[in-house]
């Protein structure tokens, strides 16, 4: 294949809600054609395949690699030939690399990079991929800090490079009709959300181990660390539970805000918050809000409040993060005896001046509450296209210069930067940080602002 495709535009950071209408009118799903008649139906010849390369096979990076299992899959690279071994296997022409630099240096065919590595390199692997003229797929969160999102959602633009976030809700069915329900009046202005999760599923807070051990020899510790400041491996970081240490992942909020907090920002056409409060406890469910000095890792519950500024005709709007088993009061009309079924996985309640919206951790099954309102409810027409596909489907599209992909950085930078805001909360519990959203600065805690941009280590950066 030659040439740069570009499936980029260009547009305001701010979500304004003209231009969360555009983008999502535009950009959440009309599914690109190839151009293919002599193959027939279904056929994709080579020269409309993508040349895609992963920054991590294992875990999550397996499945988006394996929906993309159409296209050609160049390149794999992952630091730990274990946890790997499947998608190697799967894919045995890819040429194999630990370091996503040395990868994206010499194989020249790359024209899309799917990066799925622990929160900490997802920067600065999609900023490399991006400066290169890459395409990018990042899993949620976006990034590990606002000042990354900032940045990424810049480089988007700069490079015109296709882009995604792993939110793959935002693809759904469901997130349309939440959406297109609110904006109907079926429940009326909103002015409060609950957002839960029964995250975290790994061991936090713990401290940081004195202990070092011997790294399995199939894992490069080094490069699996990257930009973070170097300590001795210990099995305390990985797999997953990297997610409940600071210098690795974003805890309970920042691995399932993305998701959960996705309907909500959508349908109530959020942006920036103006203040965010958080409480924490060091026990999942603890209902006494103590906190410890334990500055290596993520509380074991929390609870974070964000306040977001009325925008046009939508009102002010409080939305409560819940997670550790801690949760919100039962909404007063749902029916005595049934059970609210976002206590065993998590999602959100929408709380209108007129009725109650709630939906899964994926924008998924959205009802009415209660069932009398719902079937009493007349359905809106369809005004948001549908994703047709997946949703690495949906980026692969834009990829081939169909519209730009639904979780484009346009929306999943600033979605990502007020969700990891929670995180900067958490650090400074009872504290009320308020938020200059354009300019990046809490305006009433100095200290706070440290945390917005991470520092990273000697030879790493963005």
């Amino acid at each position: 294949m030659s040439g740069k495709r570009d499936g980029s535009r260009k547009e305001d950071p701010i979500i304004s809600r003209r231009k969360f209408v555009g983008s999502v009118t535009s950009a959440a799903g009309f599914m690109v054609v190839p151009r293919h008649v002599l193959g027939g139906r279904g056929y994709l010849a080579p020269s409309d395949k993508l040349n895609i390369a992963a920054v991590g096979a294992g875990g999550m990076g397996a499945s988006n690699i394996d929906r993309c299992r159409r296209e050609n899959i160049v390149a794999l690279c992952d630091v730990d030939d274990r946890r790997a071994a499947s998608t190697f296997n799967k894919f045995p022409d890819a040429k194999r690399y630990r370091d996503f630099r040395k990868m994206l240096e010499t194989e020249k065919s790359i024209e899309a990079v799917i990066v799925a590595t622990p929160d900490h390199t997802h920067a600065v692997a999609a900023m490399m991929a991006m400066k290169m003229g890459k395409h990018v797929y990042v899993q949620k969160p976006l990034t590990r800090s606002v000042g990354e999102a900032r940045k990424l959602t810049e480089a988007a633009r700069q490079y015109k490079v296709a882009t995604q976030m792993g939110n793959q809700g935002h693809s759904s069915e469901g997130l349309r009709q939440v959406c297109e329900w609110i904006w109907d009046g079926a429940i009326g202005p909103v002015r409060e959300v609950h957002c839960l999760t029964n995250r975290p599923v790994w061991k936090q807070p713990v401290q940081r181990p004195a202990e070092e051990a011997a790294a399995p020899e199939t894992l490069d510790w080094d490069l699996w660390l990257g930009p973070a400041q170097v300590r001795p491996y210990n099995p305390a970081y990985l797999p997953m539970i990297w997610r409940g240490w600071w210098d690795f992942g974003c805890g309970a909020l920042g691995d399932m805000g993305c998701h959960v907090m996705d309907a909500s920002f959508s349908a109530l056409k959020l942006g920036y918050p103006i203040s965010v409060e958080a409480c924490a406890s060091t026990q999942a469910g603890e209902e006494m809000f103590t906190w410890i000095d334990c500055k290596d890792s993520f509380p074991g519950s929390s609870i974070v409040r964000y306040t977001f500024p009325a925008r046009g005709d939508m009102p002010q709007v409080k939305l409560c993060w819940w997670d550790g088993g801690m949760l919100p009061e039962r909404p007063a009309e749902l029916e005595p005896g049934r059970k609210l079924e976002l206590e065993d996985d998590g999602g959100t309640i929408f709380l209108g001046e007129k009725g109650t919206i709630v939906c899964g951790t994926y924008s998924d099954a959205p009802t009415i509450i209660p069932e009398s309102k719902s079937k009493a409810y007349k359905r809106p027409p369809q005004t948001l296209p549908r994703v047709k596909g997946t949703h690495e489907q949906n980026w692969i599209d834009a990829c081939k210069g169909g519209p730009p992909a639904c979780s484009n950085f346009d929306y999943a930078g600033p979605f990502t930067e007020a969700v990891v805001m929670g995180n900067l909360a958490i650090r400074f519990p009872g504290q009320k940080l308020e938020w200059d959203g354009p300019n990046m600065r809490v305006t009433n805690l100095e200290e706070a602002n440290q945390y917005i941009m991470p520092v990273y280590r000697d030879g790493w950066s963005l």
